[in-house]
């Protein structure tokens, strides 16, 4: 079963609305981070592959490698799939990442069945793929599916936001984090959007590393 799916901003103000009732953290945190954004793309292939192009290179470098994909008509999966090692290493793709592009291109995944498929089907489908793992499966199910009960506690900035926060001896694990999460349903994507937000103000404030 699919829940609710943000679509607007109208959406996760709802959302944050509903959290700040039931947890006065957030009430606490939400006059601090101003206006939450809404962060929606579009689901596909594309979605995957820029998230892929991410991992572990700065925000410049990897707007620079897609719009490299992009000038050479590499963002589709069947020509990704067909690419040639020199032209993707002339993107700047690593040989590990070109591995992880071609599995993505080649996975047979249907997107647009993914839309209608629950959460946790989602993540299982994504991180039957090499490269894929479960954070960058959630990340798509929350801003290109726009699910509103997913979160992201494998997140380093989420579990700091949440140390600060929550007054915490120390920064929650995953699994920690996950269970706390659980009283945030319906809405742990717009506790993560408060998170993500708070841990902003938190570095700004506190020099959060």
């Amino acid at each position: 079963m699919v829940g609710r799916i943000i679509h607007s901003l109208d959406c996760v103000a709802e959302g944050a609305d509903w959290l700040a009732r039931r947890e006065p953290a957030f009430a606490r945190a939400l006059p601090l981070v101003g206006e939450l954004p809404l962060r929606r793309e579009e689901d596909g292939f594309p979605a995957l592959l820029r998230a892929i192009v991410g991992q572990q290179v700065s925000v410049a470098s990897a707007r620079a490698i897609w719009g490299r994909l992009e000038g050479l008509g590499l963002t589709e999966a069947a020509a990704m799939a067909g690419a040639s090692d020199d032209d993707l290493r002339a993107a700047g793709l690593s040989r590990q990442k070109t591995r992880y592009g071609r599995a993505l291109a080649r996975s047979g995944i249907d997107f647009n069945a993914l839309r209608v498929v629950p959460d946790a089907d989602v993540v299982k489908t994504l991180v039957a793929v090499p490269g894929i793992g479960v954070w960058t499966a959630e990340i798509y199910a929350m801003f290109a599916l726009g699910r509103a009960d997913v979160f992201a506690p494998g997140d380093l900035a989420l579990q700091e936001a949440a140390r600060v926060l929550f007054s915490l001896e120390a920064r929650p694990s995953e699994k920690q984090l996950r269970a706390m999460a659980e009283k945030w349903s319906p809405w742990r994507s717009v506790a993560a959007r408060i998170l993500w937000a708070y841990y902003r103000v938190a570095k700004d404030r506190e020099g959060v590393q």
